[in-house]
Order: C-alpha cells, then structure tokens, then sequence
C-alpha cells in the first residue's frame, strides 16, 4: 500500500495515458550509453606517441637511404602496434553495448487491469508488470505477490544460487543481496511466478547505476606502456642531441662538407635507435599470451601479460574462483553424535568419520540410516558423469544431499526403486519445507521431510538418536546446532521422517506437522578448490596480498578465508561497514582487512581504486555485470570465462577458461617471466645500438676513418636488432621468479644495472671494433671494414649468451641449455654474415671482402674475451652485492640488540 501510495499506482496497473505522460517526462527503460567515439579518431590516436614518431622518423631515414625491406619492416610494426591498440580501445564501449543487451526487449505489464505485453522500453515507474520463470526482470520492482518465485542474481551479486523473493518490509540499508523483496532489471527468473511494482527504469536501475559507473571508469594504463612512453621520450631526446651534437662537430672542427655530416648524424640515430624493441616487446608478449593458454588463462590484451608481474594485490571473488562452485554436506549432526564428510563436489567420493573414526557402509547405516535414505528420496536432483566430471542436474544443494547419500553406502538410483514415490509437498517459499511419500517394500509407507532448519524443528516432535531409539525432541539444542553451523558458514538443513498410515496414498501437510521425527542436520557449503590454499601460499611467497571480495554472508566468508589461510581472515568487512567509512579509515581498512562480504559494486570499486592511490598494482577478479566497473578500473582485470558474463569479459585484460584462482597465480608467474624477458632484451638492444652508434661518432670526432660506412651499419641494425633479441623471448622461468617481491611499481626501464651495462658492454664492444679495424687495414679499408661488422655481429651474439642471467652466471647446465632459440638465432645470423661476406651481389651492396681464416680466429678469440669480461663482471658484482646485503643485514641486528 505505500508502495502504490509513493508511486501514484494500484494493483489495476497505470492507465494509458498515465504511463506515456510518465515516459515522456522521465524517458525510456533504457541504459543511455553516451556518445561513441569513431573509429577514425580511435584509429589515429593509436599514433600520438612518442616512440611511434621516433619508429616513423627511422623509416623516413631508411627510405632516404633506400632501405626498403627496413622501412617495410619499422612501417609494419607500427601498423601492428597501432591495430592492436585500436582493437583494445574498443572493448569498454563493446562492454556498455552487452549491459545493454541484458534488459528484456518486452515485458508483461498490467494496464487498467488488463495483461498485455509491450515493449520494455515503455515501461515506467508504477507500472504493475507479471513474471514467470524465463523472464528477465524488466526494471527495478518491489515484489507485490508471490508464488515460489526464485530469481537467479548472479550478474548482480556474483552469488551462483538462485534467490527466493517474496513480499516483506526491509530497511533501508540492506544489502542488494539480501534485498529479498526486490527485483532487479537484468535478472532471470528461474522458478515460480510473481507480480511486482516498479520502483525504478533505465539509469536508475541497479544495472543502470553499474553501467554509469563503467562509463566513468577511466581504465589504466599498464605500467610497460606508461614505461615506454617515458622511455621513448628519453631516448629520443638523447639521439638527437646525439646526433646534431656529432655532426655539429665535424663541420665545426674538421671542416667536413654539411651535407656528408648531416648523412652521418642520420646514420647515428639509424643506429642509436632500437628498432628491434617494439616487434621485440610485442613477440615476447605474444609468447606469453601463448603459454598462458595452454593452462586456461586467455589474454585479451598483450600488455597485461607484463602487467601481472607487477601485480602485489590480487582482490578475488569467492565463488567458483577459490571455491568450486559445487554445494557439498561437508558436517552431520545427529542427535547424540557429529560427523565429518571429506570430499569435494558432486562425485561421490570420500569418507564420513566420527571421532577421527573413519565409518564403513555397514557403521554408517547403523548411525545414520534412516538420514540418508532421506537425503536421497527426498530429493528431485540426478548426479551424473560426464568426460570424467560429476555434475548435478537440478538444484545444487539437493546435488549435495545425494552425494552424501553415496558416500553414507547408497546408491540413489536402487533407493529410489526401492522405495517408490508415492506423493510430494513441494518446496515452497512460505512454508520452507519438502516433503515426500514412499511405500517400502513390505508395503508401508514412510514420509521424508527435509527444508529450514526452524521450520521443520518446530514440526517434530521426536528425535532419533544414533543407536535408533526415539526420544523427545529438544527442540532448543538443535536450534543452538543450526545456528553453530550457520555462524560457521555453513547452509543447513534439516531432515526428519514420519510413519504414517499403512495405506497413505496422499500426503498433505496435516500429515507431517506435529508429527515428524527429528532424523540430523547437514551442513552444506561450497568447498575451497583443492589446488586455492597452495596458490595462495604461492602469493604469500611472491610478496603478493590475496583479499576475497564475495556477494556472501560474512559467515560464509570468514570460514573459506580461514580453510585458505589468508591472513586476518577472522577481520571480515561487511557492506554495510564500507559505507559507514569515510576518507583515511576507508584506505586503512582497504590496506588492513583481507576479507570483504556483502559488497555491492560500488564497493568494489571503491577498494579497487583506494589500493591504486597507495601505490598498490592490483589484479581484480570478476564475473558479474556488477564486477565490469572494477575489472575496468583494475591494474588487471580477470573475468570468469565459464560462468562469467559477456560483459565482465569485455571489460577485463584476461579471462580465465576454467575459474580457477590457481591459474591467476600461474599467469602471474608467466608476467614476472615476460618481464624478465623483456628486461634482457632492453639489456641486451641498448648496449648493440650503442656501439653502433659510437663506432661512427667517436671515428668522427677523432677525425678517423670509418669503421664501418653507414650502409653496413644498418645492415648490422636490420639482421641482429630482431634476430638474436627475439630468443631472449624464450627463455624459461628463473628458479626464484616466485620468491622474489613484486616490482616496485616506480622502477624505471632503464634501471642502475640496464644503464650500466649499456655503457660498459657498449665500451667493450666499441674498442674491440676499433681494435680490430686497426689490426686489419693495412692494405684495404674495404677488408678491415668487413672484419670490423663480422666483429661487432660475434661481439652481439657472444653478448647474447650472457644476457641470458643478468645477475647470475651461464656457465653452468641451466645457464647454458634451456632455450634452444638462442643457437638457431645466432646460426641464422652467422648464415647471414657468411652471405654479408663471400655473396657476390651483397658484397656489391655492401662493399664487403672476403674474410681470411686468421681474421675469422681473431674474431672467434675476441667474441669469447667479451664473454669472459661481462660473466667476470657479473660475479664481482655479485660478491659486492652480497658483502652490502650482509654489512645491512648486520647493522640491523645491532640496531636491534643495541635498542
């Protein structure tokens, strides 16, 4: 009555001409996505940076030169990178459009009492509108009537049960999931039939609300493309002033011609300019993406492949994700006795034990026989297998009472036949209970009984103990066990029976009220995966936080945190709870608590975004429509590939085929291994480029003879910039990739250690070419500058070698083998180098000689010195290192001792 009072409305529905004037005073039920940007400017966009301009400033040089296979090669990458981003950047709108598609095209309305169904747009707040199982809830509505209706609210709340709706008065402040008198626009009706009042359409709605909240969600950018856009900047500035500064020189001091000086400063950058690191970057990437899938872990886009190895947050949903998402009687209790149920899922597999005694069939018909047969008749479920997976048909936790019934010795099917159904009282939401008649094989008959734990309590009137006998219920003691298993987290139902008349054909209510005997309670919950408590343990290791965000009662949620031994697990933040924090106490409690219930989207993201502003790199799970917002904002979003919407997928960077929390932690690993990889190949192209580069501007500054002309370096550049950093794309994961920390989420590409190894190996490799050009022009320049490439090629693929462990030795089994890619690289470039210098038409091209054994020792003897000095390096530096580690370490400790 103050429903219609509020809304201008009654039970005969809006008239006609009340329901337009509404719509056009308030608009249509439908989700106004804003403008849409054209794909032209999404498409040129993708080109407003900084190391695409310097990739295009390199392939107007190499088209200058005439270089066409090198233009071709830097034109494509820019092409690729540009479509990819393209490609990415329409996803958030893609996501609007699948919110969009969940509002129901019609509805059923009533209008100046008559039924009729019209398109859904239409309706308005006030408008009275039927449901039935099937439908999608048109609007936001409060539920006026109904009968068994249970609507399905998982693409709001993430919580996989269907949820039973009736009429009632609330507060204001419950939460969504709990709002039982409400349904909400996008759900599904899954049972029953209902009739409702709306309250609220289009933006307004709780699906409205979430989509207006994605559309403001600017997504971040991950930390390896915000790092390459500094990095580009950087470079670009350096080579050019590199550059003008070295051809400003030569005219300045040694008088050269402007003209040649300006073709050697072009060279300079040609060299200095890392071409292979973009095709680099996006084949290490794809790699990753590769590997990924092979144990369900689907990338949507290939930065965040790096992405997650910087990730020290991973904020997961509950259902489906650290747990199975399969409802098992994991608890009995019986009258004089408690039970525990091993297993997992619906396949009947475990064991039932009692006092650390584990029961055979024959002990457990004896203690609780009468219960299973309940468990198994009672019930209108079926189990069955399918590719080696059980699986239920019918409602889940009607599924888990049959698996019980296996694991207690029966087997449904022969139970069933043995005691034929004779009649049934349904489930129904206002009276919370089921019950069935069988006729037993000696022609009596018995009645099974099982629903809310209150509601069948208050109907018995016995309770049967373990060794059979009948005794007076205590109807208070197994309230307080019901509500020990709820505290618990655990969903419980109870189960009794009765023995009727003989000849009982028909079964009303009459014949159970008041009459039935107390047989136990189980205690139902959705089990941890098997594999969730090792990955958490992994992140633990990792330095990586795991905080579980869930839909789920706060009781339910503490007790999976604490099987999963996540930290503070018994410190549960409710709902209700984030609302009432403001500010500083909100950050603390996003920072402190680790276990988040009840959260509405809003929540989430307001975590999500609370953990970014304190410097956290945060990876978000997901299923729902509800989850889309979050996952947006999310260094990382990941959404549910199996029961996860279209438009939570849409919205994430990774999609995970089979739910599993584990496969987040696996494809964090593959992120720290990518980043790794790409890091070595920054490690390995900066030194090479360098050297190119200084080979030509330090003989230009000393007023020397070339070493090599500009054409031979870009051959140099074109072979090996792509071929031998392509391997490093190979490499396997490092023994202590998951026992590092996270990344600083601050660290730079360039690093103390890449910087100073860019100068030294860049040096080393300078002075051998130089050498080595010295030695060998005694009576041809053309000769001594074929050595010389042939030189810096060996010192490149000899540096290769090392790059492989930056911080650690390769002369050992694992430093050396491991990654086949690395011998074919340097076999093809080798190839190369040999046509490069004996190939009639290339040595034209290039001006090249053939080379003579003695230069080929030279440069072999040479190639492996480098080796020996960077590997020299590294264990000098590792000794540094530790003795710096142990004098911190130690001044601790006597800071410690010493107060």
């Amino acid at each position: 009555e103050q429903a219609f009072a509020a809304l201008g409305s009654s039970n005969l529905g809006l008239s006609d001409a009340e329901a337009a004037n509404r719509l056009e005073r308030h608009g249509p039920n439908q989700l106004d996505l804003g403008k849409t940007t054209s794909w032209v400017t999404r498409l040129l966009r993708q080109f407003n940076n900084v190391l695409i301009f310097v990739l295009l400033a390199s392939a107007a040089v190499t088209a200058t030169l005439g270089l066409w296979l090198d233009t071709g090669v830097i034109l494509a990458v820019v092409a690729v990178n540009g479509l990819l981003g393209f490609l990415q950047e329409g996803r958030a709108e893609r996501a609007m459009q699948r919110i969009r598609e969940l509002l129901s095209p019609t509805a059923k309305v009533v209008r100046e009492g008559q039924a009729r169904e019209v398109d859904a747009r239409g309706l308005v707040a006030g408008d009275v509108v039927l449901l039935e199982a099937g439908d999608r809830v048109p609007a936001d509505l409060i539920v006026l009537r109904a009968k068994n209706l249970e609507v399905d609210e998982s693409l709001l709340t993430g919580e996989s049960l269907p949820v039973d709706k009736a009429p009632s008065v609330l507060q204001p402040a419950t939460a969504l999931a709990e709002r039982s008198n409400m349904g909400f626009a996008g759900t599904l009706a899954t049972r029953g039939t209902g009739r409702g009042v709306i309250v609220a359409t289009g933006i307004d709605t709780q699906i409205g609300q979430i989509s207006k909240l994605l559309g403001g969600v600017e997504p971040l950018k991950t930390p390896l493309l915000t790092k390459l856009a500094a990095f580009g900047r950087a470079l670009s500035v350096l080579i050019l002033l590199l550059a003008l500064s070295i051809a400003i020189f030569g005219v300045a001091v040694w008088n050269l011609e402007p003209a040649t000086m300006l073709l050697v400063a072009v060279s300079i950058a040609v060299a200095a300019i890392p071409e292979g690191l973009p095709p680099v970057i996006t084949i290490t990437l794809a790699i990753g993406v590769q590997n990924m899938a092979r144990y369900n872990a689907i990338v949507r886009r290939l930065p965040a492949v790096e992405a997650l190895g910087e990730v020290n947050v991973i904020c997961t949903d509950k259902t489906g994700t650290l747990t199975r998402n399969e409802m098992t009687v994991r608890g009995v209790e019986l009258s004089d006795a408690s039970l525990l149920v091993s297993g997992a899922g619906y396949a009947p597999e475990g064991s039932i034990t009692h006092d650390t005694q584990t029961l055979d069939p024959a002990q457990c018909a004896s203690l609780m026989g009468p219960m299973a047969e309940c468990a198994v008749n009672c019930n209108d479920a079926d189990l069955y297998r399918k590719d080696g997976v059980w699986a239920v048909t019918g409602d889940p936790t009607e599924g888990s009472l049959l698996t019980l019934g296996c694991k207690a010795g029966l087997e449904p099917s022969a139970s069933r036949q043995s005691l034929p159904r004779l009649d049934l009282i349904p489930f129904e939401s206002d009276q919370r209970f089921m019950a069935t008649l069988h006729k037993r094989p000696d022609g009596k008959r018995v009645i099974f009984a099982k629903g809310a734990p209150e509601t069948v309590i208050a109907m018995c009137r016995n309770e049967r103990l373990s060794n059979g006998q009948l005794v007076t219920i205590d109807p208070d003691g197994w309230a307080a066990k019901a509500q020990e298993q709820a505290a618990s987290g655990h969903r419980v139902l109870a189960l009794a029976q009765a023995i009727p008349e003989p000849d009982l054909q028909e079964l009303s209510v009459g014949d159970v009220r008041g009459k039935l005997d107390m047989l136990g309670l189980a205690a139902i919950a959705d089990p941890p995966r098997l594999e969730a408590e090792g990955a958490v343990e992994r992140c633990r290791q990792a330095g990586i936080e795991v905080k579980m965000i869930t839909g789920d009662h706060a009781g339910t949620a503490a007790s999976v945190a604490s099987e999963l031994g996540l930290d503070d697990a018994t410190s549960v933040l409710a709902g209700t709870d984030i609302d009432a924090l403001n500010g500083d106490a909100f950050d603390r409690a996003a920072a402190e608590v680790n276990v988040f219930a009840r959260a509405d989207p809003q929540h989430k993201l307001r975590l999500v975004t609370s953990l970014q502003k304190q410097g956290q790199v945060v990876a978000m799970t997901g299923d729902g429509v509800n989850d889309a917002p979050a996952l947006k904002r999310a260094d990382i979003g990941v959404a549910m590939g199996s029961k996860g919407t279209q438009a939570a997928k849409e919205a994430a960077s990774m999609v995970l085929a089979d739910d599993n929390f584990a496969t987040i932690v696996r494809a964090v690993e593959e992120g720290r291994v990518i980043y790794d990889n790409i890091r070595k190949s920054i490690v390995f192209l900066l030194p090479t480029s360098v050297a190119e580069a200084l080979v030509i501007a330090v003989a230009v500054v000393m007023g020397y003879e070339l070493p090599m002309t500009p054409v031979q370096i870009l051959w140099v550049n074109m072979i090996t910039a792509v071929t031998l950093s392509v391997a490093l794309a190979f490499e396997p994961a490092e023994a202590d990739v998951m026992l590092r920390d996270p990344r600083r989420q601050q660290e730079p590409i360039l690093s103390g250690l890449t910087i100073w190894r860019t100068l030294f190996v860049g040096t080393l490799m300078l002075l051998g070419v130089s050498a080595v050009f010295v030695l060998e022009s005694g009576d041809s320049v053309a000769y001594a500058r074929t050595v010389a490439v042939n030189m810096l090629v060996g010192f490149e693929a000899a540096y290769l070698l090392s790059t492989r462990r930056l911080r650690t030795g390769i002369f050992s089994a694992k430093g050396l083998r491991g990654n086949p890619a690395i011998p074919i690289s340097i076999a093809v470039v080798m190839a190369f180098q040999m046509l490069f210098t004996y190939e009639p038409t290339l040595s034209g091209l290039f001006d090249s000689r053939p080379v003579m054994a003695g230069s080929w020792a030279l440069i072999a003897a040479m190639a492996a010195g480098l080796l020996l000095i960077v590997e020299a390096e590294k264990y000098i530096r590792g000794l540094l290192d530790s003795r710096g580690s142990h004098i911190v370490l130690s001044a601790k400790r006597w800071r410690q001792t010493n107060g």
